[in-house]
């Protein structure tokens, strides 16, 4: 079985398991963790004009509702995520703050969306996930009117994004099984290479790509740091394996790591990032 087929088998089970649960746990944390990122779709959003926008791998919806509820009763706002968990998160925000926004569980790769539907495709960190990516961004392309557009933030490098791979560097010598990040897997980093993402849009049916550096300083209360880097990512899904002497050190040695972004009651880092915007080429395309 190929890498990327390998990820993506694994995909459903992370993101309906530990993963899916702890992102609707901590969506206050991370919705305001990542709020520039919102008010920067949600501001492509309105450039665009749109009335029926499309948020992909919307997670517990945070995205998706901002969008909503700036487009009014007139606009549509649907997210798509594979996450049952997450996606009754959203849900359940969407009823609570009366939003009018709509949410789909299935996988954006393969879901039968009606065809010219939306005017704009948006997505927060959430289109790094499939296996076969030219694939998704065709089908995405279908469910866009031509000329539509595509606006998306990804992670770049790596090692542009310390405190992402913080915890995993920091707890590698005390996990030696952790699981290693692979850049030719999907995954967070998945999207760091312009190039890569380039060439997969122009397959896919879009044009016009343009790609763009973005850096956004991002906080989080101190406070929630151990219950972030002990919930999320590599090691708070490894974590639970472990014994409580195991656990004890690496919580120790992994906070001791993030020493540098700490700055009294706040953790404060910079998200090094590409935004990516296309339009949905109005050449024929099946």
């Amino acid at each position: 079985m190929d890498a990327a087929r390998r990820a993506d088998d694994e995909q459903p089970a992370r993101w309906n398991g530990r993963a899916g649960h702890a992102w609707g746990e901590l969506k206050g944390v991370l919705d305001e963790m990542f709020r520039p990122f919102e008010e920067l779709l949600v501001d492509a959003v309105v450039a665009e004009q749109a009335r029926h926008v499309l948020d992909v791998g919307c997670g517990t919806g945070g995205i998706t509702l901002a969008v909503a509820r700036r487009l009014g009763p007139e606009g549509r706002c649907v997210g798509i995520d594979i996450s049952e968990p997450m996606i009754s998160t959203a849900r359940e925000y969407a009823d609570r703050e009366d939003v009018p926004a709509s949410f789909v569980c299935d996988d954006a790769q393969e879901h039968a969306f009606e065809p010219g539907t939306f005017d704009t495709v948006i997505s927060r960190f959430g289109v790094m996930f499939f296996h076969d990516p030219v694939r998704a961004f065709a089908n995405l392309r279908r469910a866009v009117r031509d000329e539509g557009a595509l606006r998306c933030v990804v992670w770049r490098d790596p090692a542009e994004n310390p405190f992402m791979t913080t915890a995993q560097r920091a707890a590698s010598p005390l996990l030696p099984d952790l699981p290693v990040r692979r850049p030719d897997e999907p995954g967070q980093f998945a999207f760091a290479d312009p190039d890569k993402v380039r060439h997969t849009l122009a397959e896919s049916g879009w044009a016009g790509i343009d790609i763009r550096p973005v850096d956004v300083v991002c906080t989080l209360p101190e406070k929630e740091l151990v219950r972030y880097f002990t919930r999320l990512g590599p090691v708070g899904m490894y974590l639970p394996e472990v014994d409580e002497r195991t656990r004890g050190r690496v919580v120790e040695t992994v906070r001791a790591a993030f020493e540098p972004f700490v700055h009294g009651s706040e953790v404060r880092f910079t998200a090094a990032c590409w935004t990516v915007g296309a339009r949905a080429s109005s050449a024929k395309f099946s």
